[in-house]
């Protein structure tokens, strides 16, 4: 992406564009009341994929503006191509978490929820309450979190702490959101 914008690469380069690409996607979704912006929007994320806006993203710090919209990004998509498997780590893991459970929206986790959410989440950072968004992906991450290590025990213990990283920053995120400092 960068290199036919002639940056190459560049690391200035590269932090200002994954700003700046977040800052435009979130602002152009928030701009207007019309649901097939939000459409369009989710469209170009899934014709992009996930790879070239990680590419830019997932270097950023967890808790700024193109950190967490990776995190989002990074969730639905697991979501999307493992829904069977994150249906079952969540139901695992809802009864250590059950607060997380309510505030993540899935119920009963079955697959088709667990991709009507991962779309639901990502609609609602783009129309809703952006802060809201972000808390009900780390409420996601935390729920799994707890199922992965109760479904796959110690094996998996990197991918749930990973996992509940991921809700701690999210959670994070969503705070500095409502602050206005998150960027």
């Amino acid at each position: 992406m960068l290199e036919l914008m002639g940056e190459g690469d560049d690391p200035i380069a590269r932090l200002h564009a994954a700003h700046e690409t977040a800052r435009v996607l979130l602002h152009t979704g928030r701009a207007g009341d019309d649901p097939s912006i939000t459409m369009r929007l989710m469209e170009i994320v899934d014709e992009i994929g996930i790879s070239t806006l990680a590419d830019l993203w997932s270097s950023r710090p967890p808790r700024s503006l193109p950190g967490a919209l990776w995190r989002l990004y990074f969730l639905r998509e697991w979501m999307r191509t493992d829904s069977d498997g994150v249906a079952r780590a969540y139901s695992a893991g809802v009864r250590f978490t059950e607060p997380n459970h309510v505030v993540a929206g899935i119920d009963p986790p079955t697959p088709a929820d667990v991709r009507r959410v991962a779309d639901d989440i990502l609609r609602g950072a783009f129309e809703g309450d952006f802060a809201v968004a972000l808390e009900r992906a780390a409420a996601l991450s935390a729920v799994t979190s707890s199922g992965t290590s109760e479904i796959a025990g110690h094996e998996a213990l990197l991918r749930a702490t990973k996992l509940q990283e991921m809700a701690a920053d999210l959670t994070a995120a969503a705070a500095l959101w409502r602050e206005g400092r998150l960027s």
